[in-house]
């Protein structure tokens, strides 16, 4: 039987995954909202299929693998509204489902640590739909035996998403906020984790993804402005800075994410441990 992975709202993430699976001969079919990134994804050998609009039946019948990647929106998790008794009929037939979630579901620790087994107490809306979404489909996993597996994921970056672009052009800033630290991942140490827990299913965890060095964000732009050669960007203060609601409450969190059990249970080497070695990675192959 062809491994076939459904991949709902298949984007910077799945993507990678996918990049991975297909030499493979996985079969990949995933939705986007718009008829222009359906054909960049078909250029990538991805069965595109436009949703909410389509009928996904066929390919839930087929589908061995879920990847769940579509964002909360005000109704909830967009999946389940839609398609919960279809994904509970299917459940028998799945190996694996992953839940790409957030590490913001864990809130603000002031710089401290925390792990899988850390309590949720999200501190902004995102984080609470978040976990409000994870609720949801641990409640569908308990009830039909849906494989389920659960991603909480730090800031993405990786080729396309890096501060290179902000700095070159000027309007990369260091924001300055006493103590703030974000963890991070790399887009192709997602897609190892991914694929890993593919291969070593054990429905019911929780992984925490994100590299070995939880950082202040403004030692990640200056290193950003070094690699390239140019003026380290002005220090802004946190408290006067003027940036979007979104920008700003990023810096509503700050903590440390531990990564050990992806290394334990899946046996995962990072590919970019730091910023220090992703960032180089990525300057390396813009060029």
């Amino acid at each position: 039987m062809t491994k076939t992975l459904l991949s709902f709202g298949h984007g910077y993430s799945a993507r990678a995954l996918a990049r991975r699976l297909i030499p493979q001969g996985w079969r990949i079919i995933g939705t986007t909202r718009s008829a222009e990134k359906a054909a960049i994804l078909r250029a990538e050998g991805t069965e595109a299929r436009i949703w909410p609009g389509t009928d996904l039946s066929d390919a839930l019948r087929s589908a061995t693998h879920l990847l769940l990647s579509a964002a909360p929106g005000p109704d909830g998790d967009p999946v389940l509204a839609k398609l919960r008794d279809d994904i509970a009929a299917t459940a028998p037939g799945l190996d694996w489902v992953g839940y790409l979630s957030t590490t913001g579901v864990y809130g603000d620790h002031q710089g401290g640590w925390v792990d899988e087994d850390t309590a949720l107490t999200p501190a902004t809306k995102r984080g609470l739909a978040r976990v409000e979404a994870e609720t949801a489909w641990r409640a569908l996993a308990a009830e039909t035996g849906l494989p389920l597996h659960i991603f909480r994921l730090a800031g993405i970056y990786g080729p396309g998403r890096g501060p290179f672009a902000k700095v070159r052009n000027g309007t990369a800033r260091r924001i300055i906020k006493p103590g703030q630290v974000f963890s991070r991942t790399h887009v192709e140490d997602i897609a190892q984790v991914l694929e890993a827990s593919i291969q070593q299913p054990n429905p019911g965890a929780a992984y925490n993804v994100c590299d070995d060095d939880p950082a202040p964000p403004e030692d990640v732009i200056a290193h950003a402005a070094e690699l390239l050669g140019l003026p380290i960007p002005p220090a802004v203060d946190y408290e006067t800075a003027d940036m979007t609601p979104m920008a700003r409450s990023f810096y509503a969190e700050s903590k440390r994410v531990r990564n050990d059990r992806i290394k334990d249970e899946l046996g995962v080497k990072l590919l970019y441990p730091s910023y220090r070695n992703g960032l180089p990675a990525l300057l390396q192959a813009e060029e």
